[in-house]
C-alpha cells in the first residue's frame, strides 16, 4: 500500500511555477515527508510548459525536473501531471485554445498532435529520474468534455478513446526503455461513473493506461444524503474504486485512489478527522490497492482571491506549515496501514446491469451508479450485511468464470436496473456545489 499526497504550494499555489523556488520546494517536501508518505503528485502549469502550439519551454520542464531532483532528496517518488488543465475551480489551458484561436482540444488534429508532442518532450525529459512514479495525462479532463463546463470542448466516446490511445502511446514513447516500470494514468471526475451523457466513461477509465484511477469528493450529493460520517460518506471512496474495478478486463489491475478529501462544505471541521480515518481503512480494503494520494498538503493562502471557500482548509498542512489535527491522523494512518499485508479480496459481489437481455446499454446505468441511485444504495445495503464493501461485475462479464475467479468472487446477487428518483446530480467539479 503506497501514501502520498497531491502538492498544493503553499506560496503563490500553483502560480508558484512562475517564480520557482527550490528552497520553497525543499521546505514543503521536508513538511510532507514527515508524514512517512512515500510519493507526491505535482501539477506544472500546462500554459507555462506550452504557451504557444508550437513552443514547448525548455526551462519550464527544467524546474520540473528539478521538484523531482529536490522529492528524492527527501525520499519521494513523483507522479506528474502532464496537462493543467483544471485545478481547484481554475480553468488552465493555453491561450492558443481559447477566444480568438478556439479549437477542440480533442478531435483537431493539428491540436491534438502537439498536445502529444508537449506530453512525449515532458515523459522524455523526466524518464531518466529513478524518482519517477509515473505520468497521469491531466488532471480531471473529462470535465471539459461536457456541461456543467460553461464551454466544453465536444467530443463522442469514440473521439475520447482515440485520443487518449494517442496520448497515452505519446507518454509511453517518451517514457521509453528508460522508465519501464513508469506509470501512464488517466484521471477523471466521477462524472465518469454517474453521468450518463458524460462522454469519457468507465471504460476510459479501465482501458487506457496502468492502472483504474479514481478522485473521490463526497460533495457529489454522498455528504448531503448520508451526513458527513455517514456509512454513504466514509464509504464512497471504498465503493467508487470498487465500481471503478468492474470494468477492469484483468483481475490483476491495480486500482489507485488518486484523489480524496475532506471538503469542510459538507464535512465540518470536527468530523474531518474521523472522516480522514474511516475512509482510508476502508478504501484500504478494496483489492489491488496501488495507493491513496490525499488530497491535499497545504492549505490555499487566503491572500488569493475568488477560490471556493472548501479550498483554504483542504490541506493537512496550514499554510504556513503547521501540521493540523487531520494531519496528524493521516499521518498515523499511514504509520500503521502502509506495511500492513493486504486482505483478501471480498468474496460477494453485485451484479450491475451495464446491458440488458438483448446486450444493449441499459439506458440509465450510471445514474443509478450515482449518489442515492438504485446501485449505489444496494451496495451500501449489502456493505452494511457483510461488514466490507463489496466487489462490482458487470452483468456482461457476470459468466466469465475465470475472470470471476482470478477475482476471488463466490457469491453474485442481482441488483434491478432501473436508477430511482433519489439519485443525485453529479456536482460541478469546480465548485464542489
Amino acid at each position: 500500500m503506497r501514501f502520498g499526497v497531491n502538492y498544493t504550494p503553499p506560496t503563490g499555489w500553483f502560480h508558484s511555477w512562475l517564480d520557482f523556488s527550490p528552497s520553497d520546494v525543499a521546505r514543503d517536501f521536508e513538511q510532507i515527508a514527515s508524514l512517512g508518505v512515500d510519493h507526491v503528485r505535482i501539477f506544472p502549469l500546462w500554459p507555462l510548459l506550452q504557451p504557444n502550439r508550437t513552443l514547448v519551454r525548455t526551462s519550464g520542464i527544467d524546474d520540473v525536473v528539478r521538484v523531482i531532483d529536490i522529492a528524492a532528496e527527501f525520499g519521494l517518488d513523483v507522479n506528474v501531471d502532464a496537462l493543467q488543465g483544471h485545478l481547484s475551480s481554475f480553468d488552465f489551458l493555453p491561450a492558443w485554445l481559447d477566444t480568438w484561436h478556439r479549437r477542440n482540444m480533442f478531435t483537431d488534429r493539428d491540436v491534438v498532435a502537439s498536445i502529444a508532442d508537449y506530453v512525449r518532450r515532458l515523459a522524455t525529459a523526466i524518464a531518466d529520474r529513478p524518482n519517477l512514479l509515473g505520468v497521469t495525462l491531466g488532471n480531471e479532463l473529462n470535465q471539459f468534455a461536457y456541461a456543467p463546463h460553461p464551454a466544453p470542448h465536444e467530443l463522442t466516446a469514440a473521439d475520447g478513446s482515440e485520443w487518449l490511445e494517442t496520448m497515452v502511446a505519446a507518454a509511453r514513447e517518451g517514457l521509453g526503455r528508460v522508465a519501464p516500470d513508469a506509470g501512464v494514468t488517466v484521471a477523471q471526475y466521477d462524472a465518469a461513473w454517474y453521468d450518463d451523457a458524460q462522454p469519457f466513461g468507465p471504460a476510459h477509465a479501465a482501458d487506457f493506461g496502468d492502472q483504474t484511477v479514481t478522485h473521490s469528493w463526497v460533495f457529489n450529493g454522498s455528504a448531503q444524503l448520508h451526513g458527513p460520517l455517514g456509512d454513504g460518506s466514509v464509504r464512497h471512496a471504498e465503493y467508487l474504486m470498487q465500481l471503478a474495478a468492474a470494468w477492469n478486463r484483468r483481475a490483476d489491475r491495480a486500482n489507485w485512489l488518486q484523489e480524496v478529501g475532506a471538503p469542510t462544505n459538507v464535512i465540518p471541521t470536527r468530523d474531518a478527522a474521523d472522516f480522514i480515518e474511516r475512509t482510508i481503512r476502508h478504501a484500504a480494503t478494496v483489492q489491488n490497492t496501488f495507493g491513496i494520494t490525499w488530497w491535499c498538503s497545504h492549505d490555499v493562502s487566503r491572500t488569493l482571491a475568488d477560490f471556493p471557500e472548501l479550498e483554504y482548509d483542504l490541506g493537512l498542512f496550514t499554510n504556513d506549515g503547521r501540521l493540523k489535527p487531520t494531519g496528524e491522523r493521516f499521518r498515523d494512518l499511514v504509520g500503521e496501514l502502509r506495511d500492513a499485508p493486504a486482505g483478501p479480496a471480498v468474496e460477494d459481489a453485485l451484479v450491475l446491469h451495464d446491458v440488458d437481455d438483448d446486450g444493449d446499454p441499459v439506458p440509465g446505468m450510471r445514474e443509478s451508479c450515482a449518489p442515492g441511485g438504485a446501485f449505489s444504495q444496494a451496495w451500501l445495503h449489502r456493505a452494511r450485511e457483510i461488514g466490507r464493501g463489496p466487489q462490482v461485475v458487470l452483468r456482461s462479464r457476470a459468466y466469465d468464470a475465470a475472470l470471476l475467479t482470478a477475482r476471488g468472487v463466490t457469491k453474485l446477487h442481482d441488483v434491478p436496473a432501473t436508477a430511482t428518483a433519489t439519485s443525485m446530480t453529479v456536482a460541478h467539479p469546480a465548485t464542489g456545489f
